[in-house]
């Protein structure tokens, strides 16, 4: 017990300290949550923390060569099948016993019957290891659905032929980068696009199959640099036809992929509904019109990423609505459009952005932007169709969805604390943004 004491002093000492900081700032950085544990004498504290180090994860381009892709493929296979076994294994043993397995319990199993399976061999250890924690993932996730009792819970189901696509090496000696490539234990090393340098400590690394091309997804720790974050606060506005519509008035265009591949995409679509279940030839098809999608999806991620990077450089303060994608889709007349314009995935490459920048982005509720007069704060109906704001109260008039812009960063207030902890932009009025033109 007076061992333990010295220790517990000392956190209830930088507790104190925390405390007292001055509201806005930040701890130092390496601070660490700790649970503060002792069975001895049975204490149990729970700490704070402010660690400075954070994770991201870069994409790099693999060129394997047709033996290393087999390689790759039988690996994927192998991890396929060990996965769907321990699914099964968890099932048969809650339907007998009543009690579920654990990750241990099927780690010590694989460990124990590894040598009498020879294709586990062709396959690193940790991989194999992972395969098993990924299950367990998705039960934790199972349950956790199950006690919320929201909608669908979704038991874990099991994995067909061609729908295991991504294989992880959780510690570096399982995988090296080289000036000649990625070095993958029991595969070989293979071709690597390093397009651009990785900054921290890589810690895991994942191989993940799209179609006819393999990636690396190397997830990194890194401690962010302190960086000077833009005077400028926004609003924006999500629409459908304009893409987004800024509060000093600026307008990006909605580019419309999906919209603008579909007439290929339905004659592709209607090809494969021809083919004969189980061919070659829908098989071939099959990959055609998935390549179509793979196009789609990636000029839609690359114009997010550019629109959110020129946001995050200019904007030191970003308010957004806070939508309800989910409920919005359920409009069958509107649901193509919302999907191919990508919101969400948009607010999560701003948030992320804005987050390593030492920007902030803030959600504000999205009732009545549209229809408040952003100048006067009288309530103007409009419906769909109206595409222009006329104010029968003050005059002003302009676009809608400007107008909504000034609303959502007007609610959103002027006194802001940004990534860093620092007051900043205080004072600032955001009817400064708008220059509406009054009707005479």
């Amino acid at each position: 017990m007076t061992a333990v004491l010295p220790y517990l002093s000392q956190t209830i000492v930088y507790c104190i300290y925390l405390l007292n900081l001055a509201p806005g700032s930040l701890p130092p950085p390496k601070t660490f949550f700790v649970l503060f544990e002792h069975r001895a004498c049975k204490l149990k504290y729970l700490g704070l923390c402010w660690s400075g180090m954070k994770t991201k994860t870069y994409k790099y381009r693999l060129y394997p060569t047709r033996k290393q892709t087999r390689a790759l493929e039988h690996t994927l296979e192998v991890c396929r099948v060990l996965y769907n076994s321990a699914l099964l294994d968890r099932k048969n043993s809650y339907e007998k016993t009543g009690k579920g397995l654990g990750y241990c319990k099927q780690a010590s199993i694989l460990k124990a019957n590894k040598g009498k399976v020879e294709v586990l061999h062709a396959v690193h250890s940790q991989v194999l290891q992972n395969v098993l924690k990924r299950v367990d993932r998705s039960f934790q996730n199972f349950f956790r659905r199950v006690k919320e009792g929201k909608g669908k819970v979704g038991y874990p189901r099991f994995k067909s032929e061609g729908r295991y696509d991504s294989l992880t090496y959780p510690q570096e000696p399982g995988f090296q980068i080289t000036p000649q490539g990625l070095r993958l234990s029991k595969i070989g090393t293979l071709k690597l696009k390093l397009h651009r340098t990785i900054e921290g400590r890589v810690k895991t690394c994942t191989v993940r199959r799209d179609l006819n091309r393999w990636y690396a997804c190397f997830s990194v720790e890194y401690e962010p640099v302190k960086k000077a974050v833009p005077a400028k606060e926004v609003g924006i506005d999500m629409g459908l036809k304009s893409f987004a519509v800024l509060s000093d008035g600026t307008t990006v265009a909605n580019p419309k992929y999906l919209r603008k591949s579909e007439k290929r995409l339905k004659r592709k679509q209607r090809e494969l509904s021809r083919k004969k279940k189980g061919s070659t030839n829908r098989r071939k098809s099959r990959v055609v019109v998935a390549r179509l999608h793979r196009k789609v999806r990636e000029q839609r991620s690359d114009f997010h990423h550019k629109v959110s990077r020129k946001l995050v450089n200019t904007c030191g303060f970003i308010a957004v609505e806070d939508l309800n994608i989910k409920g919005m889709v359920k409009n069958h007349r509107l649901a193509k459009s919302i999907s191919d314009a990508g919101w969400g995935q948009f607010l999560n490459y701003l948030a992320y952005k804005a987050e390593e920048a030492g920007c902030r982005v803030e959600k504000v509720p999205p009732h009545y932007t549209s229809v408040i007069c952003s100048v006067c704060g009288e309530r103007v109906p409009k419906t769909l169709s109206d595409r222009v704001h006329d104010c029968p109260f003050c005059g002003v008039s302009l676009d809608r969805d400007h107008n909504a812009a000034i609303n959502i960063l007007n609610r959103a207030g002027t006194a802001r604390i940004n990534a860093w902890g620092e007051t900043a932009l205080q004072g600032f009025s955001p009817n400064q943004e708008a220059s509406p033109v009054r009707a005479r």
